[in-house]
């Protein structure tokens, strides 16, 4: 499976870094998870990656926060299914539903192609609810978990992630995670977007965290 990062904080040249998350999955079929904030700049950064909204077939929305949904009018189509947590306000909902073929509301871990997963709605006390992804690797060595913020806690996603197999690594935004020390097993670690200890990760496990933005191609 590739990963191709299309939207973060920061990018490699020729593309634009701006505050948000879309990663693009070439799966059994094309998913894009989130979309960055901004439509103009998801869709120039798509253009100069050589992407087309039409080849999207599922796009999968972590949370509700304009940082991650804010470039939706970018890729959405008629052919496209739409997964998102069954919390998102009904305008949000409705405005998918006029542009896309479906919404698929995800409230439990499920399946969305075989190889990807959802860890259904996740959620730390009061607070965001929040649906990552888990990946299947190539040779079955784990599973890799694919956040947009986090906000439900990355011990909490990493933890139900595991029912779908063991973890082989972890991308995208961690937020304030600090418990550095838990990640030790993993293989892969790619911290993206608004994960506040970015630099620290790095430093920690030079040998096996990787630096992400725009433009990055992960193979899983």
């Amino acid at each position: 499976m590739k990963l191709r990062i299309v939207y973060d904080n920061e990018a490699k040249e020729g593309l634009e870094s701006d505050w948000g998350f879309a990663c693009l999955l070439e799966a059994e079929k094309s998913i894009l998870f989130d979309t960055g904030a901004s439509a103009e700049i998801l869709s120039r950064n798509m253009q100069r990656l050589e992407l087309k909204k039409e080849d999207i077939e599922i796009i999968a929305l972590s949370h509700e926060h304009w940082d991650h949904i804010g470039g939706l009018d970018a890729v959405l189509h008629q052919n496209v299914a739409v997964y998102v947590p069954s919390s998102f306000t009904r305008g949000t909902k409705k405005r998918i539903e006029e542009k896309a073929a479906e919404v698929v509301e995800v409230s439990g871990p499920a399946d969305i192609v075989p190889g990807v997963h959802t860890t259904g709605e996740l959620r730390a006390g009061a607070g965001i609810k929040e649906q990552s992804l888990v990946l299947d690797t190539k040779e079955c060595e784990g599973v890799v978990v694919l956040t947009g913020c986090a906000h439900p806690g990355l011990e909490n996603i990493l933890e139900a992630a595991k029912g779908f197999g063991e973890l082989y690594g972890v991308i995208g935004g961690f937020h304030g995670f600090d418990n550095l020390k838990s990640l030790e097993t993993l293989k892969m670690i790619i911290p993206c977007h608004c994960t506040v200890h970015k630099e620290e990760i790095r430093r920690r496990y030079s040998e096996k965290a990787v630096w992400c933005g725009a433009g990055v191609v992960i193979e899983i």
